[in-house]
């Protein structure tokens, strides 16, 4: 199939879920930023459960502003605490070490905008999962397209359905019991080689 998404800051699984069987992928580049959104923000797994991981971005006075267009606030060291709540959370995870050094450099280097920063975030979560991808971009924004399978949704963090997806190994389970749906991270730390055929193996609900 080919695929339509929103890049997002470290896809969520049900998003890999459904890159992983398309054929081609195509990157919406014209529609507006949204609050609340994967667009930018990301979920991992914490020492006390599910946590959320901002990036903090400039507020435009328009009433809307094009997400291609929305620009980091690098005044606040968010690099820094993601950086560091990703070490806390996932370094004693059986992979953490072996993907440490494809991540860093996505925490070292100063990003102006969100979304050209997010695509570098799927670069490296490709390379990761061994999965590569072609990958066309919109040229207009249209609520409805006929050629392709639209799984804009994904990007909505409120609301979810429930994914039921296949329970892998999570860090703080014994604790804190397994967590769906979560960033790729969460996968890639856990599963690691496996990761890919675990996301192959899983079923996305029919609407979402």
């Amino acid at each position: 199939m080919k695929l339509l998404l929103h890049p997002t800051y470290f896809p969520s699984i049900a998003q890999c879920v459904a890159i992983a069987k398309a054929e081609d992928l195509v990157f919406e580049k014209h529609d507006n930023f949204q609050k609340q959104t994967y667009r930018n923000r990301t979920y991992i797994y914490g020492a006390n459960g599910k946590l959320q991981l901002s990036i903090p971005i400039i507020h435009s006075h328009k009433n809307r502003q094009l997400y291609k267009d929305v620009k980091i606030s690098n005044s606040e060291k968010w690099q820094q605490i993601h950086w560091k709540s990703l070490e806390a959370a996932y370094r004693t995870s059986p992979f953490f070490e072996y993907y440490e050094d494809e991540f860093i450099p996505l925490f070292e280097k100063r990003h102006e905008f969100i979304y050209d920063f997010n695509l570098k975030c799927f670069e490296v979560v490709c390379d990761c999962l061994q999965l590569d991808m072609d990958i066309t971009y919109t040229e207009s924004y249209q609520t409805k397209h006929d050629d392709l399978t639209d799984f804009r949704s994904l990007v909505n963090a409120r609301k979810e359905p429930n994914f039921n997806f296949e329970n892998y190994r999570q860090v703080f389970f014994d604790k804190c019991g397994y967590i769906d749906n979560l960033s790729i991270i969460d996968l890639l730390f856990n599963e690691g080689t496996n990761a890919l055929t675990y996301l192959e193996n899983q079923e996305l609900p029919t609407h979402v």
